[in-house]
């Protein structure tokens, strides 16, 4: 049984007393670890109700009560990478009365959002981004000639991407002003618990140790930069014989630690030294417990990332009543089957092994499955590589990821015309994730593209062809989208079939109204198609398949036949449906009175809500299917965008 929304709220009496950042400044050090408690089951009992992102949190409320503590937010400048972990954030800054609204049409984001609040300084629902921007807020503090300092939460697995690399680079050739907390939570947490390490810890972020430092860098100046170098380096591997700091020691940064970040006796005197004596790239490594204090998320952590709404004394998450297989995993059982079928194929993910269905492949062939990381570029070049020695490789990234790699997708893979394959889940809406997790824009970017296949699932039998059929071709790169969430519940077969290149399908006949759709709007097409068949007006319905190559001849067909033609996609406007518009004005099929109306994504950032509300919105329903010929019928003009 879940979490009841009438369900007693927690005991919280030293967190009813914080507010603001600003009134943890009146807590004793010693209360500290009661308020950490509380602020726990606070967080525990909202994500209990909405849904959201649990670990994560948890781990870093330490952390997070001591960086408000120690500094002066939100006029020194906090960044959390991702945003996974700034529900205990919010409930500090001002946001606590709403934090039951998470993730819910017009509550709280689950992320970090500027637009939320002044103490969000950067927005994150992506990861690694978190030490360019800190950089950049540092620099600007520079310019300014202001003493503000900048902090930058980054986790271990976000620290894998380039990017971060890219900017640790970046900061320590500037010598900025910049904090980086490195928030491992992928270490055992014996390590860093002894005495002895936090003494060290401590002694090193000390105001003798960083002036010793500052001054050696002063005096190795003057003698010269080869000099300067020299000693630096020695000087670092020093320290990274004792501290394991010796790769961010080479890279400009002065490294402090591992320490506990559960412990406030070691996060204080630290986060307090660094504030008042760093004057350079520091990076303070702390390790944390993903599910700190919350014994379910603690014996699992990778099912308390995510989670649905769950009840808290038993941790059982609720689960919606099974329908139909979910895109996910139909497409990870016919990937399996391929990969029976054929040695070559290959499975590539970026850090989301289940989210993407990959790990159903890792458990039958492991050796054919590789998590590289969030490194969505590096996947998509390491796929490349091995399309150049005769691999089938299928890079498995969602819609809003795959958008981190495009250069790689143009340059790496398009241009050599390397057969590589990419499946692109969640694509469209997303509901509460919202529109940084949205897959708005991957048939538009990608249908650009010469020689680039690109195809889209109506329902999940069509995901198993399409599976297939990427695992044939072998002439150039071919991606295909699917949603998130269950199919539509239509038989599937034991094995795809291998699909025609370019050529579509006409699911049912008529004369007047012509919808053709491009992916799985095609249910409510069809819906669409019975309201208007009612209304008289004889409805074909045509599933597109392929936004590239186009199957000219349907469209052809469908344009010289019918009144009104509607192309419906989630996607961004500049999609498919640019395609085809397109194509119509090539061939003068706009001369002739056919009235066109294109169903797109809207041109704006659609706010979280639930999926089906926000397809509504949009038009892009069955409703607004109806709504849109009916209009269309009444006017002359070819309109591009949303229904209206």
């Amino acid at each position: 049984m879940t979490q009841s929304p009438s369900a007693p709220l927690p005991q919280t009496p030293l967190l009813d007393q914080v507010h603001f950042p600003a009134d943890l400044k009146k807590i004793d050090d010693r209360d500290l670890p009661q308020l950490a408690r509380e602020l726990r089951d606070e967080m525990i009992d909202a994500v209990s109700r909405t849904g959201g992102h649990l670990g994560a949190g948890l781990g870093v409320v330490e952390l997070t009560i001591a960086i408000h503590k120690v500094f002066n937010t939100p006029d020194d400048r906090l960044i959390f990478d991702v945003g996974h972990q700034c529900y205990p954030h919010k409930i500090l800054t001002g946001r606590r009365d709403r934090i039951r609204t998470l993730r819910q049409e017009n509550g709280l984001s689950g992320f970090t959002r500027r637009a939320e609040s002044e103490y969000d300084n950067f927005g994150a629902g992506h990861s690694s981004t978190s030490i360019s921007a800190g950089l950049g807020m540092a620099v600007a503090a520079e310019l300014d000639k202001s003493d503000r300092k900048v902090i930058a939460v980054i986790g271990d697995g976000a620290m894998s991407a380039g990017m971060a690399f890219e900017a640790l680079n970046n900061a320590g050739a500037l010598d900025a002003r910049l904090i980086v907390i490195l928030n491992d939570n992928d270490m055992s947490i014996a390590p860093p618990t002894g005495a002895m390490s936090a003494y060290l810890a401590r002694l090193a972020s000390g105001r003798t140790y960083m002036g010793i430092r500052d001054f050696g860098k002063k005096l190795t100046a003057y003698l010269g930069k080869t000099v300067d170098r020299a000693i630096t380096r020695a000087v670092g591997h020093a320290r990274g014989w004792a501290t394991g700091g010796t790769l961010f020691e080479e890279l400009g940064f002065y490294h402090i630690g591992p320490i506990d970040g559960h412990s406030f006796d070691h996060l204080l005197p630290i986060l307090r030294n660094v504030r008042d004596n760093a004057k350079g790239p520091v990076l303070i490594h702390v390790v944390t417990q993903k599910g700190k204090g919350y014994g379910p998320a603690e014996e699992a952590a990778d099912k308390y990332h995510g989670v649905n709404r769950f009840d808290v004394i038993t941790g059982a998450q609720a689960k919606a009543k099974p329908n139909a297989p979910s895109y996910t995993s139909v497409f990870a059982e016919a990937l399996v089957e391929e990969a029976r079928h054929d040695e070559k194929i290959v499975g590539i993910t970026a850090a989301m092994p289940s989210g993407t269905g990959l790990d159903k492949l890792a458990n039958l062939f492991p050796e054919r499955c590789f998590d590289v990381g969030i490194a969505e570029q590096h996947a998509v070049t390491f796929a490349a590589g091995l399309a150049t020695e005769g691999y089938k490789p299928f890079c498995a990234l969602y819609s809003t990821f795959l958008q981190r790699a495009y250069d790689q997708v143009v340059h790496d893979v398009a241009l050599q015309k390397l057969p590589v394959r990419f499946p692109i889940d969640r694509a469209g809406f997303v509901g509460a994730d919202g529109p940084t997790h949205a897959g708005s824009f991957d048939t538009a970017f990608l249908a650009t593209l010469p020689g680039m296949v690109v195809m889209a699932a109506a329902d999940e039998a069509e995901l198993k062809h399409m599976v297939r059929t990427a695992a044939a071709y072998d002439e150039g790169p071919i991606s295909f989208r699917y949603p998130r969430g269950e199919g539509v519940g239509v038989e599937l077969p034991v094995r795809g079939d291998i699909l025609e290149i370019g050529k579509g399908r006409i699911v049912k006949q008529g004369s007047k109204v012509a919808l053709l759709s491009f992916g799985t709007r095609l249910a409510e097409a069809l819906q669409a198609a019975e309201d208007l068949d009612s209304a008289g007006l004889s409805t074909t319905v045509a599933d597109a398949r392929f936004a590239k190559p186009l199957d000219t001849d349907l469209i052809r067909q469908l344009a010289r036949h019918h009144e009104v033609l509607v192309v419906v996609e989630e996607g961004a406007a500049g999609g498919f449906a640019a395609q085809v518009l397109h194509f119509l004005a090539a061939q003068g099929l706009l001369d002739n009175g056919l009235k066109v109306r294109c169903l797109t994504m809207p041109d704006e950032w659609v706010e979280q809500a639930k999926p089906e509300a926000m397809l509504a919105r949009a038009g892009l329903d069955h409703t607004g299917i109806v709504a849109t010929v009916f209009t269309a019928l009444d006017h002359k003009t070819v309109s591009f965008g949303t229904a209206g």
